[in-house]
């Protein structure tokens, strides 16, 4: 791990067996988080918070060309660094990435184990220097939850290793046991009164970690499950379709024996544990982007600019005004009138999944060009599969002709292949100076903090889904959840800012004028609530237009920030955040469908009398969703301040000096 430290190191060096020494361990700088890596009868890593243990002791090991080589293991030598310093970087949460901690690492001879305890989390990961190429054919990364009735809180993937599924919640010992139904990162569970979230960081060239149920009574043991390289694929099309080249997906046909062909001697991701004693702190915490590769130290990203974007495929190009360069002329002159940064072209600008090939009714070079005119900075989707093994000469084609960046989708894998086109493709766009959003994608695992041009992932269940949304299960409970498992890894693209609003049991899902449950203080909520460099607004310009006041408001909300600090909430009821962006403060909440009153501490802001700048609920936004109240109050910093949140409702308040 390439860190600014402060290091000191300490190597104890054991002749013989473990019997010398039967453990090794890292303890966080408040002395609170602590992980431990046991040598005997074989390694196993167990995580504790205040001496509780909350991932009871759980085998490690890696499966190289045949040999786990954890077989035999003799400790040879063990280090201690104590971690420090910041990083800059021109899109984050705060203003600096911590990366304090403390680290211990135990040699094995030609493979290790690195340990980290940080305030915020503790990690493990396993290293080698075996030296040439290697087939890995496995990990055992399991997670063993100590108490069977612990509540936990999850998505399940049943693909590989890539989903946009329903949060829901259950007792531990309840969880499926089978592969064929899994959980996909992040995942929370409480135990003894406290929180871990689990998770994982730097994971490159290698496939993404999802966990499955172990059969069996008493703590809970959840493997590890990745998917394999993929043998045979086939480049296909909604309705069958296939392409020799481009397409949407990259459907894979067969998979091999092994996770990844890769270097003998290298780091392998992070396996991550986050805790607290409040599930809303975990939205403060930032060990999954600390714990991942620096950027190149020579690369310049200043050039980064995160900001809003005027989205035309939520809203069916202005709810039937159809894809062409009139539309997206007025999409880019509603963008620069209102200081909105980009305009995402969506899925129509080219035809048939051709991206060299711009379909008759809309002239790309020109609205490229008006667009930059305008000060408005033109992104263009993709799927995946139109890129795939091309990378370079198309992010070199499209920088030339003065697009700002990539909506890349349909990547629907996890395993390493698409890990490696995610990096190839931000690495290609980075010497281009071109943005990414990944969309159709797994959750973000910290290869944003390499290359801060990728201002957004997917891999979340979000407003785009109530243009077929379903009743059958709770929407807004959703979203909440959202906030405390998806929004940890990173960055989401959830898409918010829909002006038409309905209360529980009104809404129908169309195509042309979609709509979303709950009140439209819910939707102004999102904007600071959800971390988003790249925020959309999902709505038409006309409907903009005839809501301004609330309008103004989402584009004004910033979309990185200096600070950030939970307020309160869990994931069966509500949550609530504050956010800084220089000497101005946000406050954010969503509630699920029940009403609630919440009581906002504001020590969070400092001393003396701030603006607050409110959008609340309205009485009757019960039934008239897109009811609300805008006023403006003064606030003392540690005043009490009361808000109410109606059923699916939120708040929002912009606290100035």
């Amino acid at each position: 791990m390439k860190m600014n430290v402060v290091a000191v190191m300490l190597a104890v060096m054991l002749a013989g067996c473990c019997e010398c020494r039967k453990s090794a361990a890292a303890k966080s700088p408040d002395g609170r988080n602590e992980i431990r890596l046991r040598y005997c009868p074989a390694p196993s890593y167990e995580v504790l918070r205040d001496g509780v243990s909350v991932v009871a002791p759980t085998r490690i090991d890696l499966c190289v060309d045949g040999r786990w080589v954890a077989d035999g293991a003799k400790v040879k030598a063990v280090c201690h660094r104590r971690l420090s310093g910041c990083e800059k970087s021109p899109v984050n949460k705060k203003a600096s990435i911590d990366l304090s901690g403390n680290e211990t690492s135990v040699s094995f001879g030609d493979w290790g184990v690195d340990l980290v305890a940080r305030d915020d989390g503790v990690a493990y990961r396993i290293r080698t220097s075996l030296g040439g190429r290697v087939k890995v054919l496995g990990e055992k990364a399991g997670v063993t939850i100590p108490d069977a009735t612990a509540r936990c809180w999850l998505c399940r993937t049943k693909r590989d290793g890539c989903e946009e599924t329903v949060a829901e919640t259950c007792e531990a010992g309840k969880l499926a046991a089978t592969r064929d139904d899994m959980a996909y990162l992040p995942l929370i569970f409480s135990v003894g009164g406290k929180f871990a979230a689990v998770a994982e960081s730097d994971v490159r060239d290698y496939p993404v970690w999802n966990l499955a149920r172990v059969p069996g009574e008493g703590p809970v043991e959840m493997a590890g499950a990745f998917p394999a390289w993929p043998g045979e694929t086939l480049r296909t099309s909604w309705g069958g379709k296939t392409y020799e080249t481009g397409g949407r997906n990259i459907r894979v046909k067969s998979r091999l024996d092994y996770l990844v062909e890769t270097d003998g001697s290298r780091t392998y991701p992070w396996r991550v544990v986050l805790l607290a004693d409040e599930p809303c702190r975990f939205c403060e915490a930032g060990i999954v982007k600390a714990l991942a590769a620096p950027p190149d130290p020579e690369t310049d990203f200043s050039w980064v600019r995160p900001g809003k974007v005027a989205w035309d495929w939520w809203n069916n190009f202005d709810n039937g005004a159809g894809c062409n360069t009139r539309t997206y002329e007025r999409f880019i002159d509603f963008a620069s009138k209102n200081g909105v940064e980009y305009v995402i072209f969506d899925e129509g600008w080219s035809e048939d999944l051709d991206i060299w090939k711009f379909h008759r009714n809309v002239d790309v070079p020109h609205l490229v060009k008006y667009a930059n005119e305008r000060g408005v900075g033109i992104i263009l989707w993709m799927a995946w599969a139109q890129a795939y093994g091309d990378e370079e000469r198309v992010v070199k084609h499209f920088s030339k002709l003065g697009a700002k960046g990539f909506k890349v989708d349909f990547i629907d894998r996890g395993d390493a292949d698409a890990v490696r086109f995610l990096e190839k493709f931000a690495a290609e766009c980075a010497k281009e100076r071109m943005l990414v959003d990944y969309h159709g994608v797994y959750h973000p695992t910290g290869l944003e903090r390499k290359y801060p041009n990728i201002l957004n992932f997917e891999g979340v269940h979000g407003l785009e889904q109530m243009k077929w949304h379903k009743s059958d299960y709770d929407f807004m409970l959703n979203d909440v959840r959202t906030f405390f498992l998806r929004m940890t890894a990173g960055p989401m693209d959830y898409t918010p800012g829909a002006m038409l609003n309905y209360a529980r049991g009104t809404y129908k899902p169309t195509g042309d004028f979609p709509g979303s449950y709950g009140t439209r203080c819910r939707q102004i909520a999102m904007m600071a609530a959800y971390e988003a460099p790249l925020q959309m607004l999902c709505d038409s310009p006309s409907l903009y237009e005839k809501n301004m006041e609330c309008f103004r408001y989402m584009a004004a909300t910033p979309v990185v920030w200096d600070d950030t600090v939970g307020l309160g909430g869990d994931p069966d009821s509500f949550a609530a955040v504050a956010r800084r962006s220089g000497d101005v403060w946000y406050a954010a909440g969503l509630s699920s469908w029940d009403a609630r009153d919440f009581s906002i501490d504001t020590n969070f802001l400092g001393e003396g009398e701030w603006n607050a700048e409110i959008f609340r609920d309205a009485p009757d936004s019960d039934v008239n969703a897109t009811a609300y109240v805008h006023e403006t109050k003064k606030v003392k910093a540690g005043q009490a301040l009361a808000v109410h949140m109606a059923p699916g409702g939120g708040f929002s308040i912009r606290f100035s000096k």
